[in-house]
């Protein structure tokens, strides 16, 4: 019985796969093509997580994708509008038909003989293995696993009168009015918790080992505000996004050219909006540079506000035991707690955990090099999707599913049907393909794809540069291979390795 056949798989109908899908329909419409989407809804991220004040930690006009413009003035946006925005796109542009929700994918096998990947997917509904089988085969299931978050071992926890809740788990039925609520942690989603919960609970305390980079930011754009009175959503909208893209890489270039001068700013930004005397520097500085780990901003500075106000407090320190009332920390003090919140992190997927085969041979990712922050060495008609640390993770997605489908039609046009990344020649240095000190990185570091020093084996975090490589550049570079099944010798420069 022949097996279900498309010329391109995406795996995840998040906000990546469906970006991609959409990308595939406008710039390659005579390919086929599928999603497997492991959950039972559009969205990804942005259905999973349902948390008090859920947000998007990157502004909406470069979150948002490059041909549907986001036509509210709302620069950061809560969890249901995007996740409203995702599925009004799949509407849209036909997307939804092309779903095949509850299906997990496991394992992938390529066949160079037959040019072709064979996919083994788990119904989640009902247990069953199906196999599928695709041309190129476009993972967009981001980084991180969806059906565990990350909480370290906390002595004592079982002794804790009330709830502990993981934010990537959130109990639709949790009630916390009037209660006390520790949320531990100090990231983009305990600065989101905090000003959430304030209003409601009787008091809400930030607990963290060490500090973060937090810097308020304007709720509502003013240059989309002032755009929308002169100019169609569509004309405004690619002003807007070059400005905050070119905003946002700036400061990053700073921090790493000047990183005291950048450390001075953000000092003072947070200083001028928390009462006099507040301890800033034990609360608010930290002991790394800015943009070693992903910079924390807060919308009209809500943090800083609830913490003005005195709804909300920070303690630094660290855990000795969970108590049956809440927190002893290593100083004495006890915390008390009615409710406890571990926004505690991530745990690293990359690929979303598919086993991969090449001819037989299984793939270890680490042991891959990334090619354009996008394919891997050595594994044919394959791509992944992982944005930027320094900015918008769709400014990333898009420019990559625009390179997938520049490559899809340099195939159709040449004849070819097998794409192959190589590795850069010699003993170059290679580095993890995401550049970042955040403890989810370095607790996964070891799993994931390796970068070489430079293009197209570096991904730069640098959106303009990636728009001239991915959207310019040529396709049939050094770093890739195309070829025909039952062909000798590949076209393209390098060698495999």
């Amino acid at each position: 019985m022949p097996l279900d056949h498309v010329d391109v798989l995406i795996v995840g109908a998040g906000l990546s796969g469906i970006g991609a899908a959409c990308h595939l329909r406008e710039r390659s419409p005579g390919s086929t093509f599928a999603i497997l989407e492991s959950r039972d809804a559009i969205g990804g991220t942005w259905d999973l997580f349902r948390y008090p004040g859920i947000r998007s930690d990157s502004d909406m006009f470069t979150l948002g994708y490059s041909f549907r413009p986001w036509t509210d003035s709302t620069a950061i946006a809560d969890g249901p509008s995007i996740r409203s925005y995702v599925r009004d796109t799949a509407a849209e542009y036909g997307i939804e038909e092309h779903i095949r929700f509850g299906h997990e994918v496991v394992s992938a096998e390529w066949s160079s003989e037959r040019a072709q990947w064979t996919v083994e997917a788990r119904r989640t509904d009902t247990g069953e293995t199906v196999h599928l089988t695709c041309g190129f085969l476009f993972t967009c299931s981001g980084y991180y696993r969806y059906d565990e978050g990350y909480t370290p071992e906390l002595p004592g926890a079982a002794d804790f009168a009330g709830p502990i809740v993981h934010p990537q788990h959130w109990p639709e039925d949790l009630d916390y009015a009037g209660k006390r609520v520790v949320v531990i942690g100090s990231g983009a989603t305990a600065v989101t918790l905090v000003p959430a919960m304030a209003p409601e609970a009787e008091h809400v305390t930030m607990l963290q080992r060490s500090p973060s980079y937090v810097l308020a930011m304007p709720r509502h754009d003013p240059l989309a505000r002032l755009l929308r009175r002169v100019l169609s959503p569509r004309r405004a909208y690619p002003v807007v996004r070059w400005k905050n893209t070119l905003v946002m890489t700036a400061l990053f270039k700073l921090s790493r050219a000047r990183p005291g001068l950048v450390k001075k700013f953000l000092r003072k930004e947070v200083q001028r909006r928390l009462p006099e005397g507040f301890d800033v520097d034990r609360h608010f500085r930290p002991r790394y540079d800015p943009w070693d780990q992903r910079m924390c901003f807060v919308p009209d500075g809500d943090l800083f506000r609830v913490l003005r106000e005195g709804r909300a407090s920070i303690v630094t320190d660290t855990i000795e035991a969970i108590t049956e009332h809440g927190i002893r920390l290593t100083s004495g003090e006890e915390l008390p707690a009615d409710v406890i919140v571990t926004a505690t992190g991530l745990n690293l997927l990359p690929a979303g955990g598919i086993r991969l085969t090449v001819d037989g041979e299984h793939v270890e990712l680490a042991d891959t090099v990334a090619y354009k922050g996008m394919m891997l060495s050595g594994v044919p008609n394959f791509a992944l999707t992982i944005g930027y640390t320094n900015a918008s993770w769709t400014l990333k997605a898009d420019l990559v599913a625009q390179y997938v489908c520049r490559v899809l039609a340099h195939m159709r046009e040449h004849d070819y049907d097998r794409c192959v990344p190589v590795a850069p020649a010699g003993d170059q240095p290679l580095e993890p393909l995401i550049d970042l000190k955040a403890g989810y990185v370095l607790r996964g570091v070891d799993s994931l794809p390796r970068q070489g020093p430079s293009a197209p084996w570096r991904l730069h975090q640098n959106y303009a540069r990636d728009v001239l490589l991915l959207r310019r550049g040529r396709v049939d570079d050094e770093g890739v291979r195309f070829s025909r099944a039952g062909a000798g010798q590949p076209s393209g420069g390098g060698a495999l390795r």
